[in-house]
């Protein structure tokens, strides 16, 4: 929270600089590229409705946040949008000025919405007094600032580290001509005489702007809008300050550094602009509020939810109830990510005898890690968590040392090849050596990509936890896994990653659950936890005992490929032999089908040469990542055994007649839930708003600062998926849909979690996700607003 200076403490101050703090707040963060995981783009708009946010992000960004309405009329034309979906969307919507009648919601359906358009900032109506392109040369002259101040080692030179980002934009604006020749006279004496602090040149250019309290928290959020992925990646920093007890004030510099620009702008043209600027004051200064189109495309896109889910309900089936003694020839876990599904179905098509099941794939180790040849950790776990253990994959002090000097001395000759005046002089001597790697390269011959990347040597805890510590931890896994019995002589732990070439968003296609890098680290902890003989003795105690002949194995899924890597060197065994020969061959036929079926929705793929787009440094779709997410299912496997999810659905193995005082039901609905509404949120943002929320085209895609990529060769940081991540160039490969939830558990115990969890009820409240409770593989319930329930009939499923 920002606190004004002590003689400045008054009231309009104070709400000021509370507007300031809320507007910041309304901001996504933004990942870095060597840890990029999915964000819910409308994190700071999950207090309002869908209605509610388009007003907000039509005045701060001028961006609408449905599909367009002609998709919606298409879907309705060729039946999968039913009348029954349009009347229970219709009846279901909270809007007092809602559609009267399904006949007059049909006949909005068939007008386009009216194209919404932000307010403008100072700059935009500078613009157009001046003929001048201020908002671009403030954006050309902000993103060449930032990209130096924030750069993560990308560059060969940086500013001097150590001070705010307002501290050094003022010594940077006050020496930067290009405003001056732009025609903002005097701009550099103004950013001289202006404000130390951010709190003091935000109040004093909001006093010159005439700004108030009122109107501050939209008109501040407009401009921090406008700063594009710069003040994403200032969220995403007060973000990871908080996850440690702290805080960061960058995102408060950028709005005054914005802010100070606004000022300048209006004393330079204020007299052409006046009259205009207090119009949009006015308008900052009313409260937002949906309009009729907005409400409207709320409904249509509720309509479109409730058609999917009734679609997805006719898949589902009843688990068998027989009881069965028959010890499973082969157990698989993998991450509850939609790409399992294909490979898993794949899986147990192979044998009756293979059971598979799904859960978050950091695996429930909290894991900081540090690779070996590094002396920085990496998060593994999900973001919204903090590390509670820490990993190494270092080898011997000897072995260490000569990594480090491998690392630093690449790092030095890339820094020769790159420098301004070596550059040259490399090119002339040696580029012609490069022309070999250069038609490998470009035939896509390059070696596969792997990521076994801790040169053979497993991971271990560092600390090693005590013989009680690893039955607790392993207890606490293998119940929220719905794990604790049965378990077949050969258990596989599969985390994913995937293999790409020349992809800046290259860990975007890696385990969200493991911050952005791949699985492999968490699965092998995992499996040497679960092989410990300690663990074993204390898990008996608990009443958990693992037969002694079982053998747990991990093991990298690539998505890519569809390949998969087993660590079996992690715990050798001879008499699992035969065991790991068969789940080879059948994890192996698994694979090619699966490469069958995703191989029909990538352009120009065939089954038989996926893995070259794993190579190929020009392919923009090396797959189609997590694209088409659209739900997620909490239940035993049997209620989706067999069926054809499509790839869409993120699994999680559950049964909570297992589930005591629904401790894992709690966990489910707090974490993994939460993680893949971010996922399925940002794919939505990115396909309805690319300009907004999306990563822009990828041909044009330069990277800075290790950060992310701008579009061209500056300018405003692009965040979010790009283009070809949910386009096929021609058409949509995401349906932009929000998260629908069904969890396989009682009513009585769901309503007792979301009471307690304000955060996660509020995105149902508000819609941003769909609950629906399952009874034997059949909707039973939906969630309404308020911890309400309604019950389900089976029209729902037969409607399909």
């Amino acid at each position: 929270m920002l606190t004004p200076p002590t003689s400045l403490a008054t009231p309009q101050v104070t709400a000021l600089l509370q507007a300031a703090d809320r507007a910041a707040r309304r901001v996504p963060p933004a990942f870095p590229l060597d840890a990029t995981v999915a964000v819910n783009p409308f994190l700071g708009q999950t207090g309002e409705d869908m209605a509610e946010a388009a007003a907000r992000l039509a005045r701060v960004a001028g961006s609408d946040i449905v599909p367009a309405r002609r998709l919606h009329a298409g879907a309705l034309s060729a039946h999968k949008i039913t009348a029954q979906d349009l009347q229970d969307a219709l009846d279901a919507a909270p809007f007092a000025d809602k559609p009267a009648d399904i006949e007059t919601l049909r006949a909005q359906l068939a007008q386009p919405a009216a194209a919404p358009s932000p307010l403008p900032t100072l700059a935009d109506l500078a613009a157009g007094a001046t003929g001048t392109d201020w908002p671009e040369i403030v954006a050309r002259t902000t993103g060449l600032w930032a990209a130096g101040h924030f750069d993560r080692g990308q560059a060969l030179w940086t500013p001097a580290p150590g001070r705010s980002a307002f501290a050094a934009w003022r010594e940077w604006a006050q020496h930067d001509l290009t405003p001056e020749l732009a025609g903002l006279s005097g701009f550099c004496r103004h950013v001289a005489a202006c404000p130390d602090t951010p709190e003091r040149a935000i109040l004093r250019a909001s006093a010159a702007l005439g700004v108030s309290g009122a109107a501050a928290e939209t008109l501040y959020h407009r401009l921090l809008v406008d700063l594009g992925g710069w003040a994403q990646h200032a969220r995403y920093l007060l973000w990871q300050a908080e996850l440690s007890g702290s805080t960061d004030a960058t995102l408060t510099d950028l709005l005054a550094i914005r802010l100070v620009f606004e000022e300048a702008l209006f004393l330079t043209f204020g007299d052409a602009v006046k009259e205009d600027w207090q119009a949009v004051l006015a308008a900052h200064a009313e409260a937002p509020g949906a309009s009729a189109d907005q409400i409207t495309d709320a409904i249509l896109q509720d309509a479109a939810e409730r058609s999917f889910q009734r679609r997805l309900a006719a898949r589902l089936q009843a688990p068998e109830k027989h009881e069965t003694t028959e010890r499973p020839a082969l157990q698989a876990a993998f991450c509850i990510d939609v790409r399992s599904e294909v490979f898993r179905r794949a899986l147990e098509s192979q044998d009756a005898g293979i059971g598979t099941l799904g859960f978050a794939g950091f695996f429930g180790l909290p894991v900081a890690h540090h690779p070996h040849g590094s002396v920085e950790s990496e998060a593994h776990l999900p973001v919204l968590l903090t590390p509670g253990m820490t990993s190494t994959a270092q080898l011997e002090p000897q072995a260490e040392t000569a990594g480090r000097i491998t690392a630093r001395a690449r790092r030095a000759w890339n820094r020769f090849r790159q420098a301004a005046v070596s550059s040259f002089a490399f090119v002339e001597a040696a580029g012609p050596l490069y022309a070999a790697k250069l038609l490998r390269d470009a035939l896509s011959l390059a070696p596969a990509h792997h990521h076994a990347h801790h040169h053979g040597c497993a991971p271990r805890l560092d600390p090693a936890l005590t013989a009680r510590q690893k039955a607790e931890t392993a207890a606490t896994v293998l119940k929220a896994m719905s794990m604790t019995q049965g378990h077949a002589r050969l258990v596989l732990l599969l985390g994913h990653g995937a293999s790409t070439t020349n992809n800046p968003q290259e860990s975007a296609y890696h385990c969200g659950a493991c911050g952005g890098h791949t699985g492999e680290v968490s699965a092998r902890l995992l499996a040497q936890l679960l092989n410990d003989p300690e663990t074993r003795a204390g898990l008996a105690e608990m009443g958990l005992a693992i037969a002694d002949d079982t053998l747990f194995v991990a093991g990298l899924h690539d998505t890519t490929t569809d390949e998969v890597t087993l660590f079996a060197k992690d715990a050798p065994s001879q008499e699992h032999a035969a065991d790991l020969a068969f789940a080879r061959e059948k994890l192996a036929e698994a694979g090619r089908l699966a490469r069958i079926e995703r191989a029909a929705r990538l352009p120009g793929a065939s089954h038989d040469r996926l893995a070259l787009r794993a190579r190929n440094w020009a392919e923009t779709r090396p797959e189609w990542g997590l694209a088409g997410c659209s739900a997620f299912i909490a239940a035993p496997r049997g209620v989706t055994a067999g069926a054809d999810l499509g790839g869409r659905v993120f699994l999680h193995s559950y049964d909570w007649r297992a589930d005591e005082g629904m401790k894992v039901l709690e966990l489910i609905l707090t974490a993994p839930v939460v993680v893949a509404s971010w996922i399925s949120l940002q794919y939505y943002g990115s396909t309805v708003a690319p300009e907004l929320f999306g990563g822009g085209n990828k041909l044009l895609h330069n990277v800075v600062g290790g950060i992310g990529v701008v579009e061209g060769n500056g300018g405003r940081l692009r965040a979010g998926l790009p283009l070809q991540a949910v386009s096929d160039g021609a058409r949509l490969m995401h349906e932009p849909l929000r998260l629908s939830v069904l969890v396989e558990a009682p009513r009585e115990a769901v309503h007792d979690i979301l009471s307690r969890h304000e955060g996660l009820r509020a995105l149902f409240d508000k819609g941003w996700m769909h609950l629906l409770l399952l009874e034997d593989g059949k909707i039973s319930a939906r969630y309404r607003p308020g911890l309400a329930f309604e019950t389900v009939t089976s029209p729902l499923q037969e409607a399909a």
